[in-house]
């Protein structure tokens, strides 16, 4: 079940799960805040990483293409171009979190997201 998503003209909506929601929450007790970033890599990036505010420098070609639970999401302008009529649903699965990233709220948790391609009209709703 979908709670929280942001759509606004040509970019990408970025909705999160109930799931990624407590997550969040949990990742917010005691931090000042999290960005969310999804880069271009393999498998198309369906692992984001989740740092706390601050910790990541973001680069001119990366995107704000919304929020979830509050906090900053951001893409790499090639996903993002690849994501322009998309949406982004944002979940967590068992497993470590990659590289640098945050666990999901928990030990042995990570943020996942699966991508639905939406038709082109969806962006004047």
């Amino acid at each position: 079940m979908i709670l929280e998503g942001q759509q606004t003209d040509r970019l990408p909506a970025i909705v999160a799960t109930n799931a990624a929601l407590e997550a969040i929450s949990r990742l917010l007790e005691g931090r000042r805040g999290v960005v969310f970033f999804q880069s271009g890599g393999c498998c198309d990036n369906s692992a984001p990483m989740c740092f706390e505010e601050g910790e990541m420098i973001l680069g001119d070609v990366d995107r704000l293409v919304g929020s979830v639970g509050g906090c900053p999401y951001y893409m790499d302008f090639r996903q993002y171009e690849i994501c322009i009529d998309s949406r982004i649903i944002l979940d967590v699965e068992s497993g470590d979190p990659e590289g640098f990233s945050l666990p999901a709220g928990a030990e042995g948790m990570h943020f996942v997201t699966r991508t639905e391609i939406c038709a082109k009209d969806m962006h004047h709703v």
